[in-house]
């Protein structure tokens, strides 16, 4: 049932254009190919969940949907300042992550404001994440610390880019368990999983359905995972809360937004969608349902959600995140 939620929120944000009565918009929209911007390289859990939307979506609306790769910047900034500065149409839209959005501004001066230069459409997925080091690495948290403590600034700790929710968590990580890592950022959490594995870094936060496999055939181990309980993917890894350290709790988000100016029936109006979400039943699996679980991304024991553009705004508002910048600094991560 859960994963069918998933299911149902991630095509709800994705064909936020089906939900809007005819009345309110041009009826030749769509009449050209619509971009859906993802801030980071190809490979990661954004871009996954940007491609499955585009495939499944371009169909229902009789346009093409082209997924477009902007990395670069801390956290995705190259990624979202296209979307900032393109004309506020809904033929360019964004799929981002928490730390694009409310970490890096509070990190850096940009010259942009995510909440006055974008409109919010929809959280599309949520997930925690999970700490994941190389097999070489001990085999539980405590004795991870441990080796840690042991080997102040010798283990590399990889993150997508600084001012990423895992840049973030694993600095907080530091700070509650009194270990010194050395930080690697990359451009995105694919090349970061690369060296992962091949030991070149020892240790990162990750979506886990990026890692399941990995978690699977044994090339990665599981530490922890940042949910309140135990995530449903991943039944045999202790939360961080289990273990004694209650503040790693944390959940990352993707978020589907377009910029500010846009139409508000672009934005707003889904409510036929949102009608459909709240049952959460199907009677059988589409191509879509099966393609999304097979990525990893239906399976999991948060609940799917699709928050309206109003929460969404509150939410990036209020970001805790935002307050935990300062961590990052008291580390040197």
């Amino acid at each position: 049932m859960t994963g069918q939620r998933a299911i149902l929120s991630i095509m709800l944000a994705s064909a936020f254009i089906l939900g809007v009565p005819p009345s309110t918009m041009a009826q030749d929209y769509p009449n050209r190919v619509i971009r859906l911007i993802v801030p980071f390289p190809p490979g990661g859990p954004t871009d996954v969940i940007a491609r499955i939307v585009a495939n499944s979506t371009s169909p229902l609306l009789g346009q093409t949907i082209v997924v477009e790769n902007r990395p670069g910047g801390a956290a995705g900034t190259v990624g979202t300042r296209v979307v900032v500065s393109a004309d506020p149409d809904g033929y360019t839209l964004l799929l981002s992550i928490v730390g694009s959005l409310t970490i890096a501004p509070a990190l850096y001066k940009l010259d942009y404001d995510p909440l006055k230069d974008l409109a919010p459409i929809a959280i599309v997925e949520q997930s925690p994440e999970v700490l994941t080091v190389n097999p070489a690495m001990p085999n539980s948290l405590a004795e991870f610390i441990a080796y840690a403590k042991s080997n102040p600034g010798k283990v590399n700790l990889a993150s997508p880019g600084v001012g990423t929710l895992p840049h973030l968590l694993g600095a907080l990580l530091q700070l509650v368990s009194n270990i010194k890592l050395n930080h690697v950022p990359y451009r995105g959490a694919a090349p970061a999983i690369t060296d992962l594995l091949a030991g070149q870094v020892q240790v990162m936060f990750n979506n886990p359905s990026v890692v399941a496999e990995h978690l699977e055939s044994g090339k990665l181990r599981a530490l922890g995972v940042t949910s309140d309980t135990r995530f449903a993917q991943l039944p045999n890894v202790s939360t961080f809360i289990e273990q004694g350290y209650s503040r790693l709790s944390a959940t990352e988000w993707l978020g589907l937004l377009a910029p500010a100016g846009t139409p508000e029936p672009i934005v707003s109006s889904r409510r036929s969608w949102r009608q459909r979400l709240g049952n959460g039943r199907r009677s059988s699996p589409t191509p879509t349902s099966r393609r999304i679980n097979d990525s990893g991304y239906g399976g999991s024991a948060h609940e799917a959600v699709s928050i309206p553009p109003e929460r969404f705004m509150s939410a990036l508002a209020r970001s805790v995140w935002c307050r935990q910048v300062r961590y990052s600094a008291a580390v040197g991560g």
